[in-house]
């Protein structure tokens, strides 16, 4: 399983793949990759990168759900959401009045949204869906247990959005008309 590939592709499929993945377009006339794509792109790399510099170096076969969360929690010092301590004046308050020295750290939305997209990374890098480390039970663990904790220190509540029922069409009377007179075709009863 080559999930990692640093020799450049000889199958024209995945060649085609690499030259979508880089942003740039074809001779054939491809379509330049999604906003989607692109970050997942990156977020992969930043990944990657991050296990080869993991000490000692991982492969990606010997990922775990553990080394996930340390990847995560390793992003945690590049986060720009102000979450409050429980010693904090501010905890729990969505607007402070005041700056408070409590930490920075990665936003619940966006770890989340960065898991799912290393998670349809790992798949389309040859990893099995069954040993994704990005889908381990711990990972969701920890993502709930950052959302708990971000909703309660900062005053925001994360609730599931529910989906609306779709309104029910209306029967409209259909009206035809023959030799110029216009019948309805909904009956009156008597």
């Amino acid at each position: 399983m080559d999930l990692v590939s640093s020799a450049p592709a000889t199958n024209p499929s995945i060649a085609s793949t690499l030259a979508i993945g880089t942003g740039t377009q074809g001779t054939n006339g491809t379509v330049p990759p999604s906003r989607y794509e692109n970050q997942k792109r990156r977020d992969w790399n930043t990944f990657c990168q991050y296990l080869r510099n993991h000490r000692p170096p991982l492969t990606l076969p010997m990922c775990s759900g553990a080394h996930v969360l340390e990847f995560l929690r390793y992003l945690d010092q590049f986060g720009k959401t102000k979450i409050h301590n429980h010693n904090c004046p501010y905890f729990g308050v969505p607007n402070p009045p005041a700056p408070c020295p409590c930490p920075l750290r990665q936003a619940w939305g966006s770890l989340d949204a960065l898991i799912g997209r290393l998670r349809a990374a790992y798949e389309e890098h040859g990893g099995r869906p069954e040993a994704n480390p990005f889908g381990a039970r711990a990972v969701r663990l920890y993502l709930r247990e950052v959302r708990d904790f971000q909703s309660k220190a900062r005053g925001v509540s994360y609730d599931k959005k529910r989906k609306r029922p779709k309104p029910k069409p209306t029967p409209t009377p259909t009206t035809s008309t023959t030799s110029g007179t216009s019948t309805s075709s909904s009956a009156t009863l008597p």
